[in-house]
């Protein structure tokens, strides 16, 4: 186990997420180097993890870079063999690291992406790609999601290993879409377990809601663009479109003002990827907040 913590880096992206984040921490063995990736101009957050955990060290990147660009940030500055990507609104259970050593051990290395297992963390881009458990300690997947994913950064050899046009949603699924198509293989292990909390790691306010929206239905049409072409784009996106314009207007007839709010910030998103504008919103963040 001992060299497989030298081998290891973990990178958490963290956005206001200060009251989540430490049990995210204790859960990592203190012998493994952790990068904290903080969206915002915050120097508290960086002050107070660096001075209680030996182990961590936050880079502040001064304005909200997003999960995507975040990641890339932190992955510059890993100088190990693979880099350990999770929320900071997760938690590991005892087995989880040992799990993977030993399917990393069994599979001699010859993974791109593996991760822990959780319901609904893994899926497939076609039904025909579903396979078997093997020998009961992993099984094959065409994508995981990026709230835990082990990155084998000696067979990931993109220049951006994240997508830097996605600011949320869908940046890990598009890259274990070009690992597949490049020919790497994605696994997810059996028996490691981890603990996600979903939606914890910047707060409940809003105007993250509001951007989780926006960002939601911007990423969905410029991902299927991206790997699918136009057509698939549009087929996919229409349908959200005029749902969330019928929820608006019913919305503002009964004076539902938040929930009016959100299917505005949906339509937007959608109209600013159809015309191609970049994925520009940002959340409203005070200055020095903490």
């Amino acid at each position: 186990m001992d060299k497989f913590k030298k081998k290891l880096t973990f990178i958490i992206v963290t956005y206001r997420s200060q009251n989540v984040i430490h049990r995210c921490i204790k859960s990592i063995d203190s012998q493994i180097k952790i990068i904290v990736v903080e969206n915002s101009n915050n120097f508290f957050i960086k002050k107070n993890l660096e001075r209680k955990y030996p182990n961590v060290k936050v880079l502040v990147s001064g304005n909200n870079l997003g999960y995507g660009r975040g990641n890339n940030l932190g992955l510059k500055r890993v100088r190990t063999k693979y880099a350990f990507i999770i929320s900071p609104d997760t938690y590991l259970d005892k087995n989880t690291l040992p799990e993977m050593k030993n399917s990393i051990d069994l599979l001699g290395g010859n993974f791109s992406i593996i991760a822990p297992n959780l319901k609904k963390n893994f899926g497939y881009f076609y039904k025909k790609n579903k396979s078997a458990i093997i020998n009961n300690f992993f099984f094959q997947v065409d994508y995981v999601k990026g709230f835990a994913m082990l990155l084998n950064l000696e067979k990931i050899k993109f220049k951006e290993i994240f997508d830097k046009k996605i600011f949320l949603f869908l940046e890990e699924i598009d890259l274990c879409k070009r690992v597949k198509d490049s020919g790497g293989d994605i696994y997810i292990i059996n028996k490691a377990k981890i603990y996600h909390s979903g939606k914890k790691s910047s707060g409940e306010d809003l105007e993250i809601d509001l951007c989780r929206n926006w960002h939601w239905m911007w990423s969905l049409f410029y991902y299927n663009k991206k790997h699918f072409g136009l057509t698939r784009a549009y087929f996919i996106t229409l349908k959200k479109f005029f749902l969330s314009l019928y929820k608006f207007i019913l919305t503002k007839l009964f004076f539902d003002l938040k929930k009016n709010k959100i299917y505005l910030y949906r339509i937007l998103g959608l109209l600013n990827a159809y015309q191609g504008k970049p994925s520009w919103f940002r959340p409203y963040i005070k200055k020095n907040s903490i």
